[in-house]
């Protein structure tokens, strides 16, 4: 009888010692993300919703302004990354930054609040923490997840990567679900410190699993596919790296290449949509709700995206990557970006906007994330961590600085929650060239595949 499975756990016996682990891995990652994410997001809301305003801003306004400051974070975050990456690959540069974001656990374990209840944000005084903790926050992702892609898209050939990559982006989603179902079932039981210590223990699992895998691929060797992803050879004379600001060596990589630069334009036009619909959802929550109800909102909507994400994971990414291409598997997001839009245009209420969240991020951080990071499988080793860090940490965070002004500017416009569904409109435009850059992408991608198979 054929495995009902298949699509999700198509690995041969010699990667399960590989597969398995980076699955677990990035299970981790992403649990760890969706603690962090309604906790950073929750307390920052809910600070400034007690308190009344900051210099007159909502809080969903303010939360705007911190993903401005996200992008000098994340400027600040390419430059390590790409200098980091210059001296520690694969399993040593996720131990790094994971023992790093140890350290922070263990800061705002003494920072945080008792707890997040409206009359313990009510006494203040908190700016500075609830400030920092939110750029925390979203420093994980920008950090965290680059580095595990990095480490996996150098360990995999194309072909591996559509087989492989349904099984490790099931343990990512998976660790979504877990992660955000069990803020909701504890956000009012635990105590922020008491969080931090869980990210910590989770953080040393990370660590060691990955040791684990990096002492797996240097002993296999080149004994199945998984490792036999080969390094690029040496380049030429006039290709070596340039010196400089280690900053600016992903940006050159990008200027050289249309197939990296089409990735720029996907990662891009996704992040101006995705911060959009994200300000209309949180706005949506701010304006029908208050008090504890919106960290609980908050929390209900993470945990329906994240099994939706599951299911979308289990069912349906390597299957319409191996049957479709990674082409098809990339246009799935954007037409249910649409979809929720164009929803919420025609009826801006609670549930339509708090389910903008899973139209957008049940496809991203399932089929999209899957299908996104194979793209990078066909690049060089220094494209695969420099450019490809370039990509993920200033062009995405230099995207939502573009979508948060535009956000800002529709809000002081349309001083009343009525204004905000008429940036479903400008999410309709982008995503036609969204759509452009998925079909070029897609289609340079088939290209690769079709010269490795003859």
């Amino acid at each position: 009888m054929a495995n009902p499975l298949q699509s999700v756990v198509d690995v041969r016996r010699e990667e399960l010692p590989v597969a398995l682990p980076m699955a677990l891995v990035f299970f981790l990652v992403i649990t760890s993300f969706w603690v962090l994410k309604p906790l950073k997001k929750s307390l920052f809301i809910g600070y400034y919703s007690a308190l009344g305003d900051w210099f007159g801003l909502s809080g969903s306004q303010a939360e705007l302004v911190a993903k401005v400051l996200n992008m000098v974070v994340a400027a600040v975050a390419v430059t390590v990354f790409t200098a980091l990456s210059n001296r520690f690959v694969r399993e040593r540069l996720v131990t790094v930054f994971a023992s790093f974001f140890i350290a922070g656990y263990m800061a705002f374990a003494v920072l945080l609040p008792s707890s997040f209840a409206a009359e313990t944000l009510k006494q203040g005084g908190l700016d500075g923490t609830v400030w920092a903790f939110y750029l925390f926050g979203d420093l994980f992702s920008t950090l965290m997840v680059a580095s595990f892609f990095a480490f996996l898209n150098d360990s995999v050939t194309s072909e591996a990567a559509k087989r492989l990559y349904g099984l490790v982006g099931f343990g990512g989603v998976l660790g979504g679900a877990v992660g955000s179902t069990t803020v909701r079932g504890l956000i009012k039981s635990l105590s922020p410190s008491a969080w931090m210590i869980v990210l910590t223990v989770i953080a040393v699992m990370i660590i060691a699993l990955a040791l684990f895998v990096g002492r797996q691929l240097a002993r296999d060797g080149a004994t199945s596919e998984i490792e036999e992803a080969p390094s690029p050879p040496p380049p030429a004379p006039d290709e070596k790296r340039e010196g400089g600001n280690p900053a600016f060596e992903g940006f050159r990589l990008v200027l050289r290449s249309r197939y990296l630069l089409s990735i720029v334009a996907i990662v891009g036009l996704y992040e101006l949509v995705s911060t959009i619909m994200d300000f209309q959802f949180s706005a949506t929550i701010e304006h029908y709700l208050d008090g504890e109800a919106i960290g609980a909102q908050f929390t209900t909507v993470y945990a329906i995206t994240n099994w939706t994400a599951m299911l979308v994971q289990l069912f349906l990414t390597s299957f319409v990557m191996k049957r479709l291409g990674v082409g098809v598997a990339l246009l799935v997001l954007p037409v249910a970006a649409l979809l929720g839009s164009t929803a919420f245009l025609a009826l801006p209420i609670l549930w339509v906007g708090s389910l903008l969240n899973t139209a957008d991020n049940a496809f991203s951080y399932s089929i999209n994330q899957s299908a996104k990071e194979a793209l990078y499988v066909p690049t060089t080793r220094e494209e695969k961590y420099k450019a490809k860090a370039f990509i993920d940490m200033f062009v995405q965070r230099f995207a939502k600085a573009l979508a948060v002004g535009l956000s800002l500017g529709m809000t002081l416009v349309f001083t009343d929650f009525s204004g905000v569904r008429w940036l479903s409109l400008f999410s309709a435009v982008i995503l036609v060239g969204w759509i452009f850059a998925v079909r070029y992408a897609g289609q340079r991608f088939a290209e690769y595949e079709a010269s490795k198979a003859s």
